[in-house]
């Protein structure tokens, strides 16, 4: 029977544009690859989703018992989380706006069809 192993990054500091950049390499990807992708990548993010894909693996080994070179990654997506604004003085006294972006990342993993 098949399962949906999900896993989640809640308040990742980082906008959600830029994690989407290290997402889209390893979707539909099987599970093993996926990993060994995102080993590699250079970018920020990269690390923040590796682990979260590990998690994700390892629950569905322990939870579900299956095996890791059954599953591919299903759906992986980044959305916005809450935008904390910060302000920064300027000249003349005024302030300049900064956004600090955060997002939520979800993967879902699935067992291929035998």
């Amino acid at each position: 029977m098949a399962h949906d192993i999900r896993a989640e990054i809640s308040f990742l500091p980082q906008s959600a544009q830029k994690v989407r950049l290290v997402l889209d390499t390893v979707r539909g990807l099987s599970a093993n690859e996926a990993l060994q992708n995102l080993r590699f990548v250079n970018k920020r993010a990269g690390a923040s989703v590796l682990k979260m894909l590990e998690s994700a693996v390892a629950n569905a080994e322990e939870n579900y018992g299956v095996s890791r070179d059954d599953l591919y990654v299903a759906q992986i997506f980044a959305n916005e989380a809450p935008t904390r604004k910060w302000r920064r003085f300027g000249a003349r006294g005024r302030f300049k706006p900064v956004l600090r972006r955060q997002s939520h990342v979800t993967v879902v993993l699935r067992e291929r069809g035998s």
